[in-house]
């Protein structure tokens, strides 16, 4: 017998990846050229030059430690260099002591869950939402509670939110730039969701967390500003990672920030710490913690993505298709042409080549989500593909 559970997971088939290996597979029958992949949020920039040369000189030091075991929460010089640059960016005060690294956001959001859920407790996520918190949030034996989206901009619908808000929630998810719709949270926005967090935990006798989880954060588009989050609520926690602005994303590289101060920071802290042990995640991959502490403050060409935005927001807006305005990342999540967003899905994959993820698995039906980290000769081929799918509903 096995976990039946476990089994679901293991054997349940993404639609992102279902719709990849489609393309994969199309591809060989109608070439490359002519099928247009919006399926996968790879980023599709290399990482600077620096990187590779960083890792080649860390690699050829003779006698060189760099694949040793570190401590569980990292190397400490590494720790140093990625707080001292937090405080050079956000002016801040942050410790190595409040950095735990980890093996990508991904494992950063499971050692927040597992270190801060307790029997009964409750995690708020916005809708649209990365669809990992449901898994990331039931495996740590917690209950995900989806806030229904805004769709006219996909900021938070904060009537339903003080509805939704319990003495059993522990936390609050917040992701912006938003992945899947590319929105960034305005600053009234994030100040609006403060009060509100401050207003409940002294109502309810308890800290309510809020996990910001960033791996966009470096992504943001001309006219647009991501809050420092800490900045607005005291107990926020940092989710990040290096996937997206050093284009590392099979590297596993990212970290958990808890600030001083978060009520019961070292607690907090401490519980973070023993759920990356529980999940045996020993410590995160040591090369990396060297090379990307050493190149934090470097970027790969991320103004690639608002080149690809500029393109393929304003020709999709031409066509009918209601495209809320993304202030960062490098994806899109116009509203499908009609309600079922799997069947215009679709149609949009069997009669046009045009892969797009349906909304549904993102607590957003009646959307689908557009990743733009593509090549921009793939996209200027595909607009007349879109343009077609828009007239098949006329």
């Amino acid at each position: 017998m096995v976990s039946q559970a476990m089994k679901n997971l293991g054997t349940a088939r993404s639609v992102i990846r279902e719709l990849f290996e489609y393309g994969n597979q199309r591809a060989a029958v109608v070439g490359r050229e002519n099928v247009y992949d919006f399926s996968l949020g790879n980023p599709s920039v290399a990482p600077p030059p620096v990187v590779n040369e960083t890792a080649i000189r860390l690699l050829q030091q003779p006698n060189s430690p760099i694949h040793a075991y570190t401590s569980a929460p990292g190397d400490y010089a590494a720790r140093q260099r990625f707080a001292d640059s937090l405080n050079r960016r956000f002016h801040g005060d942050y410790k190595p002591e409040q950095l735990y690294l980890t093996v990508g956001a991904a494992a950063s959001l499971c050692c927040c869950f597992h270190g801060l859920a307790c029997p009964g407790d409750e995690f708020i996520v916005f809708a649209p939402y990365f669809p990992e918190y449901g898994v990331f949030i039931a495996g740590a034996g917690a209950k995900m509670v989806v806030i229904p989206p805004e769709i006219e901009h996909f900021q938070i619908d904060f009537d339903a939110f003080e509805r939704a808000i319990t003495p059993n929630t522990k936390g609050v998810v917040v992701n912006s730039p938003n992945n899947p719709s590319g929105v960034v949270y305005s600053l009234e926005t994030l100040q609006r969701l403060a009060g509100i967090l401050k207003e409940k935990a002294a109502q309810y006798g308890h800290p309510i967390y809020l996990i910001s989880d960033e791996p966009y954060r470096e992504i943001v588009f001309a006219g647009f500003t991501v809050p420092w989050v800490p900045d607005l609520y005291p107990d926020t926690i940092v989710c990040y990672s290096y996937s997206k602005s050093l284009s590392l994303p099979g590297e596993r590289l990212g970290y958990v920030l808890v600030p001083g101060q978060v009520t019961d920071s070292e607690d907090v802290y401490a519980a973070i710490a023993g759920a990356g042990r529980c999940l045996g995640y020993v410590n995160a991959p040591s090369l990396f913690q060297q090379v990307t502490s050493l190149c934090c403050e470097e970027t790969s060409d991320l103004s690639f993505y608002e080149r690809n935005a500029k393109l393929l927001v304003p020709a999709l807006r031409e066509m009918g298709y209601h495209v809320p305005e993304p202030g960062g990342a490098f994806y899109l999540f116009p509203r499908s042409l009609e309600p079922d967003d799997l069947a215009f899905s679709e149609r949009a994959k069997s009669q046009f080549d045009l892969l797009l993820v349906p909304g549904t698995g993102f607590g957003a039906p009646g959307h689908v989500r557009l990743a733009f980290c593509v090549d921009t000769a793939m996209i200027e081929r595909s607009l007349p593909k879109f343009k077609a799918l828009a007239e098949s509903y006329q």
